[in-house]
């Protein structure tokens, strides 16, 4: 058997309210601030992962197929390999000095 999943509802699976009519809460599309705007933390982190160096790039504000961008040029200039997941890149290594480096050449001016 599969099980499949119904986003339909919501978790809402009955309501004994004859008048309930379900309305699925719309998120606001968040525009991407202007490179210049971003401010941008760029962190080393090895917590919960047993002991390996990441490099988080956190404090991104837009829409996520902008995020997904960032990340796929920064993996590519690094040479190694990440993800983009809840708002953050993650950069496997240390590569704080070269990130901060590109993110500022590419305009990002508050980069800390």
């Amino acid at each position: 058997m599969s099980k499949k999943k119904n986003n339909s509802g919501n978790g809402i699976v009955y309501s004994t309210n004859p008048n309930f009519s379900f309305e699925p809460e719309h998120e606001e599309e968040v525009n991407t601030l202007a490179p210049a705007e971003q401010i941008l933390r760029v962190i080393l982190d090895k917590k919960q992962r047993a002991g390996k160096v990441v490099t988080l790039v956190t404090g991104f504000v837009g829409q996520e197929d902008d995020l997904q961008k960032l990340g796929k040029e920064l993996k590519t200039k690094c040479g190694t390999g990440g993800s983009v997941k809840d708002g953050e890149i993650l950069i496997q290594g240390d590569y704080k000095e070269k990130i901060v480096k590109w993110l500022q050449d590419w305009g990002y001016k508050k980069t800390k």
